[in-house]
């Protein structure tokens, strides 16, 4: 059994995360602020012997004694969440990963990030490989998202050599599933809320532009294979679907799988909002024997199913 800490633990992927390590038998401590998080995603694991939840804000130093390992997935990821208060957002990103790296250099710990694709910004190479170094703006409205995750990017690397601290950094490429919250304002979310709702789905731009689509269960797989790799894997490492899909053509699989006779309406694109997005996941591959196994339209069904239960 090892004591494991989850920062953002009862958020979407964080009560996902924590489901898998509890079912593995370890000790599991879900840390959270509850701005995005709810306690009705870890609803199922109250009461375990083996699971605590502790209201905590990783922008504040915290100690907790005899840690394992360290999961950091503190941080709002959705544009709605993360431009509500874009300085704190950036704190959370860079002071909750320095708290975290402080927390794991005196316990000894090995230290996970949950970093993002947002790191490669509107990228110019396709799909994107985990050397390329980005195309980022680093004074736009994504910028307290995706430049405070390229620098908690630093601060692990800087601990790495520094500290010889062991770590491991996860780039996410676009994730959906049961626990999304339905105003985070993410694509999957919104079509499907939508169509559910019979209201019109929003479609930003042409809807021409394209992302990949992993399910939650797929990554949280990959985020343990990664943990548990050996200590030379240290990451990034790109964790996402290489399914590339138009907006138009994700809209389109939620209507006919929801039967929902919604239209479409379009609305400017919002600003740097990347044309395209795919991972390489290549290094997936051969360090860690990892692929998406859940296809699109089996895991919007997935998702579409929990959403029916919570609206």
């Amino acid at each position: 059994m090892k004591k494991i800490l989850v920062t953002g633990g009862a958020g979407f992927l964080g009560s996902h995360l924590c489901d898998r390590l509890t079912a593995q038998g370890h000790r599991v401590i879900a840390l959270d602020s509850f701005f995005t998080g709810n306690r009705r995603n870890v609803q199922q694991l109250l009461g375990h012997p083996n699971f605590e939840v502790i209201e905590h804000d990783v922008v504040d130093p915290i100690h907790i004694d005899g840690l394992d390992e360290i999961y950091n997935l503190a941080c709002p990821a959705s544009p709605v969440h993360y431009q509500h208060d874009p300085v704190h957002t950036m704190k959370t990103s860079v002071l909750g990963a320095l708290n975290m790296l402080e927390l794991a250099r005196k316990s000894n710990a090995k230290i996970f990030q949950a970093s993002t694709s947002e790191v490669y910004g509107d990228p110019i190479v396709h799909p994107q490989p985990e050397g390329y170094w980005g195309h980022v703006n680093p004074i736009g409205i994504r910028s307290c998202y995706d430049e405070g995750k390229r620098a908690a990017e630093t601060l692990f690397f800087d601990y790495h050599r520094q500290h010889k601290l062991r770590i491991r950094v996860v780039r996410i490429f676009n994730t959906y599933g049961p626990r999304m919250a339905a105003d985070d304002g993410r694509v999957v979310s919104n079509f499907i809320v939508q169509a559910l709702q019979g209201k019109d789905l929003t479609v930003y731009g042409e809807g021409s532009q394209t992302r990949s689509f992993c399910y939650a269960d797929d990554l949280v797989e990959g985020f343990i294979r990664l943990m548990n790799a050996d200590d030379a894997v240290t990451g990034p490492v790109n964790i996402g679907n290489p399914g590339e899909f138009t907006m138009l053509e994700l809209a389109e699989r939620v209507l006919r799988l929801t039967g929902s006779q919604s239209k479409l309406i379009h609305f400017p694109l919002p600003e740097d909002d990347p044309k395209q997005r795919r991972p390489d996941i290549s290094k997936a591959k051969e360090l860690l024997g990892w692929v998406p196994t859940v296809a699109l339209e089996e895991g919007l069904a997935r998702t579409i199913a929990y959403f029916k239960t919570v609206l």
